[in-house]
């Protein structure tokens, strides 16, 4: 379907109801934003023909609009200051991310009329997520950072932001992305921070603190370390009282970086060590902490 398809009909409701439209160069009858309906009918009605689209056309447009502000003049769109992910406008974000999950990102801003900005290390310079952003750049010269710390450079990173004037920066999820330090310094740079407030992520992004809040509301949490534990003979300790399988967790990220599960007295030392390490080179820092290991446990979000 193409703006030409729509009947002059819906043309009309749309206009009344204050969509932007523009002038065809033919006819010179005025067309709406295609690019902009396609995706609000696309996501929130589903007529199922031309004929009975005109009915649709008007609920769909009350309920973008309910959803999100108007695009202005320059057709841009921005949300509803309604959230604390989304306090101001903005036009440029900055993702500090890549693959995938830095697409995913790409694909919402550009359908919610946002310019990107994509980064990545030498080793990713032909990645799919460079040429997907509206601008790519390198984060810093070859052999600064490893592959994966130059997602981890929050300082590079921020330069990035203010050089090519972004408005706002979204970690996506991992990699700074549970870093409060790193919200913290956007925000002091005069970016907005795309996620949930610093003192939050120090509440919830660190696993040690959020078993801490977890215990202060009397939520049950499995037998686990008072905190983070940063040598063998404390390990040992918990093992002996608590028994095995085990599970040794990076206190910060996600995604199941910087853990190992510890079925027998004779793994324990090695998997300390390699959970250490991968936590400290996902994250940036190698906290760990120890809990009794639950075989195909249900997750609740």
């Amino acid at each position: 379907m193409s703006d030409g398809d729509f009947p002059s009909d819906v043309i009309a409701s749309i206009s009344a109801s204050g969509m932007p439209t523009r002038q065809k160069s033919d006819d010179k009858v005025p067309s709406m934003n295609f690019d902009y309906l396609k995706y609000s009918f696309k996501s929130l009605s589903r007529p199922q023909s031309l004929e009975n689209l005109a009915s649709h056309a008007e609920s769909s447009v009350k309920e973008v609009e309910r959803r999100f502000h108007m695009p202005n003049e320059e057709g841009l769109l921005h949300l509803k200051n309604t959230s604390p992910v989304v306090s101001k406008k903005f036009h440029k974000v900055l993702i500090a991310n890549r693959g995938e999950i830095a697409m995913r990102i790409m694909r919402t801003a550009h359908e919610l009329g946002l310019k990107t900005v994509a980064i990545y290390a030498y080793e990713d310079r032909l990645s799919m997520h460079r040429y997907k952003a509206d601008e790519s750049f390198q984060i810093a010269p070859e052999g600064k950072h490893t592959p994966v710390g130059a997602y981890l450079a929050q300082d590079d990173i921020i330069d990035i932001a203010l050089k090519r004037n972004c408005d706002a920066v979204h970690p996506g999820y991992g990699f700074l992305s549970e870093n409060a330090n790193f919200a913290r310094k956007v925000e002091a740079a005069g970016l907005k921070w795309v996620g949930p407030c610093p003192e939050t992520i120090d509440a919830l992004g660190d696993k040690v603190k959020a078993r801490n809040v977890a215990n202060e509301c009397g939520v049950p949490v499995v037998p686990g370390t008072d905190g983070p534990i940063d040598n063998l003979a404390d390990a040992r300790v918990f093992c002996k009282k608590y028994g095995f399988p085990v599970i040794i967790k990076a206190a910060m990220g996600g995604g199941g970086r910087g853990m190992r599960v510890v079925r027998q007295a004779d793994e324990l030392d090695s998997a300390f060590d390699r959970a250490r390490s991968e936590a400290l080179s996902a994250f940036g820092d190698g906290t760990v902490f120890i809990e009794r290991f639950l075989h195909q446990p249900k997750h609740i979000e």
